[in-house]
C-alpha cells in the first residue's frame, strides 16, 4: 500500500515545533521573533497569501509586522523600506511578496535583505551558502526546505546509497532541492526539459522530485516501484466533469496511476503547498535563535 504524506499534518507539527521554540526564546532571552512582510500593489492573490503568512505568524507568537504600498511605489521608496527594516533589531525575518508590480525590478530588492533576514532563502548569499554545505548559519528556499522535511521524515537524515532526481533547475526550486539532497549524501541527478530519455532517468530514482509545471507529465512507467515521490507542480486543469468552465488542481505526477507504483508520494493540493508557510515560520525563528546567540530548533 502507498503512503500518502499528509502534508497538512507535517506542517501542523512544524508549526507546533515554532510555537515551543519561540515561547522558550521569549522566556530565555526576552526576544519576541518578529517577521515583517512587505507587499507592493493590489494583487488579490499576493494579499491572500499575505494575509495566511500575516496570521501564521501571529499564530506562533511573532511580532507581526505588514507593510502594504500602492503599485505607484517607486524602486527607492521600497529600497528604503527594506533598508530600515535591516536596521531593525526587533525584526530578524523580512519577506517581499513576490511579484512585484512592474516597472519595479525584484531582484535588487531581494539581495538588499541581509542575508540572516531573508527567511525565503532567495539571496545570493544563502545560495551560496547552501550550495557550499553551510546549513549552520544559512537560510534554506522554503518549499525545498518543506519537501526535505518529508524525505527526512520517510528516509531519516542520512541518504547515503539512495540515488534522487530532481526534474526541475529553477533556482526557486530546482537547484536548492538538489543541493539538500546532496547534503544528506544522496547521489543527486538534476533532469529538466532538455534531458535525453527522461522517463529512463527517473525510472533510476529512489526519491523523485518533480517541478516542471508540466500537469500529470511523469506517469507511472517514469517511477522506480517503490520510489519516494515528491510532487512539487501546481497546475490548474480543466475540470469538464465538475461543470462547464470549472478546473482543478493537479501536480506534475500523474497521482492516481503513480500511487500503483510508488512507496510514498505527496498530493496535489495537500503535499508541498502547505509546508511552504510552514517553513517561512521555521526559518523566521532560526533566524531569531541566532540573532539571541541560541542554538535554533531542527526541523
Amino acid at each position: 500500500m502507498v503512503e500518502v504524506i499528509d502534508g497538512k499534518l507535517v506542517a501542523a507539527s512544524v508549526i507546533e515545533t515554532v510555537k515551543a521554540a519561540t515561547a522558550a526564546l521569549e522566556k530565555s532571552s526576552g526576544v519576541t521573533t518578529g517577521l515583517a512582510v512587505i507587499i507592493v500593489g493590489d494583487d488579490p492573490a499576493s494579499h491572500a497569501y499575505v494575509g495566511s503568512k500575516s496570521r501564521m505568524a501571529k499564530e506562533c507568537g511573532f511580532k507581526s509586522v505588514q507593510h502594504t504600498l500602492p503599485a505607484e511605489t517607486k524602486q527607492e521608496e521600497l529600497a528604503a523600506l527594506v533598508a530600515s527594516l535591516n536596521a531593525d533589531p526587533s525584526i530578524h525575518g523580512i519577506l517581499v511578496q513576490l511579484p512585484l508590480p512592474k516597472p519595479l525590478d525584484s531582484e535588487p530588492i531581494i539581495q538588499s535583505i541581509l542575508p540572516e533576514k531573508d527567511v525565503d532563502g532567495l539571496s545570493n548569499v544563502n545560495a551560496g551558502k547552501l550550495a557550499t554545505g553551510d546549513l549552520k548559519t544559512g537560510l534554506v528556499s522554503c518549499t525545498p526546505a518543506g519537501a526535505m522535511v518529508f524525505v527526512r521524515r520517510t528516509h531519516g537524515e542520512d541518504l547515503s546509497g539512495l540515488n534522487a532526481v530532481v526534474i526541475g533547475r529553477s533556482n526557486l526550486f530546482g537547484k536548492p532541492m538538489a543541493q539538500l539532497l546532496l547534503n544528506a549524501n544522496a547521489t543527486v541527478t538534476i533532469a529538466h526539459s532538455r534531458t535525453k530519455n527522461l522517463a529512463e532517468v527517473c525510472r533510476n530514482a529512489d526519491i523523485l522530485v518533480a517541478a516542471v509545471g508540466r500537469p500529470e507529465m511523469v506517469k507511472a512507467d517514469w517511477v522506480k516501484p517503490g520510489a519516494t515521490v515528491i510532487d512539487v507542480g501546481i497546475n490548474r486543469i480543466a475540470a469538464p466533469e465538475r461543470g462547464e468552465g470549472k478546473t482543478r488542481l493537479v501536480g506534475d505526477v500523474a497521482f492516481a496511476e503513480v500511487s500503483a507504483v510508488a512507496r510514498t508520494i505527496t498530493p496535489v493540493p495537500g503535499g508541498v503547498g502547505p509546508m511552504t508557510i510552514a517553513m517561512l515560520m521555521a526559518n523566521t525563528v532560526i533566524a531569531a535563535h541566532r540573532t539571541a546567540g541560541q542554538v535554533p530548533p531542527k526541523f
